[in-house]
C-alpha cells in the first residue's frame, strides 16, 4: 500500500514535470487572485502567473466581489504582467444597489487588456439598479487586430466604440443589458454573430446596424425604437422579437394610442410600409418563423414584404396566440 506521503510526493514530481505552457494554461482556470497566490508554491512558480494567457477578474457567483474590493489588486497584477499576450479576459463584477462608483479604473483594465492582443474579451456588470449611473465605456473607437469575441453586460457605450472598423478580427458581438441611447450605428464587416438582448436605445431615432457578413443574428427585449439592418446577405439563422414597449409609435398619439397624422399607421402593429422599404433580401434564409405580428387580418403587405425578400424560403412557421 503506497503510503498518503508517498502518493503526495509523487504527485508533486508529476506537476514538476510539466513544462511551463502547461502550468499556465492552468492557471487560467483560476480568478486572478487565486493565480498570484501561486507564486508562493516554490520558486519556480515564482513568475508563471504573470505569463498565463487566461485572465479572470471578478465573479458574481459565491465570493462575489465588488468593484473596489479589486482596486488595488488588478492595478498591481496588470503593472506585473506588462504586455504580456492574453488569449481571454474576463472582467466581472457585482455593484450593490445605491451604490455609486469611480468605475475610471475598469475602464484603464479594459483598454490595456485590448493592447495586450486579447482575443476573447468579456466585461460584465451585475447587480445594477435602473436609476443608477451605467458602468460607461469611454467613447473612444475599438482599434484591435486580435479581437475575435467580445461581449457586454451592463454596460453604456456611445457611438465611436460601436464602429468596429478597425477590429478586422471581430467576428462575435454579445450585448446584454447594455444602455444605448447615445448610438446610432454599429458598424462591422467582420462580424458572424450578432446577439442585442433586453438592452435600451434612443426613444426617438434607430440605431442603424451595417453588419454585411453576419450570419447569426439574435436581437429581443429591445426598450427604444427597433434598429433597422442594412443588407445582411450571408444571413442563415436570425430570431427578432419586438416587444410591446418599443417606441415604435407616434410621438402625437393621445391617450388611446391614436393620432391624426396623415401617413402614421397607429395601430397596435408597429412597422408599417414606410420600415418595410428598409427590408433587406435574405439570399441564404431556408426556414423562418413568424408570430402574430406578421400576420394581421385584411392587411399581408409586411408578410408579403418578407416573403418576396426570401427568395429560396422552403419552410414557414406561424405562431399564433389565440
Amino acid at each position: 500500500m503506497v503510503s498518503c506521503s508517498g502518493w503526495l510526493a509523487g504527485v508533486s514530481e508529476g506537476i514538476k514535470s510539466l513544462s511551463d505552457g502547461v502550468l499556465e494554461h492552468i492557471l487560467g482556470f483560476l480568478r486572478a487572485e487565486e493565480a498570484v497566490r501561486t507564486s508562493v508554491l516554490a520558486r519556480r512558480w515564482r513568475h508563471i502567473w504573470k505569463s498565463a494567457t487566461v485572465l479572470r477578474v471578478g465573479s458574481c457567483g459565491p465570493g462575489k466581489q465588488e468593484v473596489e474590493d479589486l482596486w488595488s489588486l488588478v492595478n498591481h497584477l496588470l503593472l506585473l504582467r506588462g504586455d504580456s499576450p492574453l488569449e481571454k479576459c474576463s472582467f466581472t463584477f457585482y455593484a450593490h444597489l445605491n451604490s455609486h462608483y469611480d468605475f475610471s479604473h475598469i475602464n484603464l483594465w479594459f483598454w490595456h487588456v485590448v493592447m495586450c492582443k486579447v482575443h476573447v474579451l468579456s466585461l460584465r456588470m451585475f447587480g445594477h439598479g435602473t436609476d443608477e449611473p451605467w458602468l460607461q465605456l469611454d467613447n473612444l473607437p475599438l482599434i484591435s487586430q486580435h479581437l475575435r469575441k467580445l461581449k457586454l453586460v451592463g454596460v453604456q457605450v456611445h457611438n465611436s466604440f460601436l464602429n468596429f472598423s478597425n477590429c478586422p478580427a471581430l467576428e462575435h458581438l454579445d450585448l446584454y443589458n447594455c444602455e444605448l441611447s447615445s448610438v446610432n450605428k454599429i458598424v462591422s464587416e467582420s462580424l458572424k454573430r450578432l446577439i442585442i438582448l433586453s438592452s435600451m436605445g434612443c426613444s426617438d431615432c434607430r440605431i442603424r446596424i451595417y453588419t454585411p457578413n453576419v450570419v447569426s443574428l439574435r436581437h429581443g427585449r429591445f426598450e427604444g425604437m427597433t434598429p433597422i439592418l442594412e443588407g445582411m446577405p450571408s444571413l442563415l439563422e436570425a430570431s427578432v422579437d419586438i416587444p410591446g414597449w418599443c417606441r415604435d409609435r407616434c410621438t402625437n398619439t393621445n391617450y388611446f394610442w391614436s393620432c391624426d397624422c396623415e401617413f402614421c399607421d397607429t395601430s397596435d402593429s408597429t412597422t408599417n410600409g414606410r420600415d418595410l422599404r428598409w427590408c433587406p433580401v435574405f439570399t441564404n434564409l431556408k426556414t423562418l418563423l413568424l408570430n402574430g405580428y406578421w400576420y394581421v387580418p385584411d392587411d399581408f403587405h409586411a408578410l408579403v414584404c418578407i416573403l418576396e425578400h426570401s427568395p429560396i424560403l422552403e419552410k414557414l412557421t406561424f405562431e399564433l396566440y389565440l
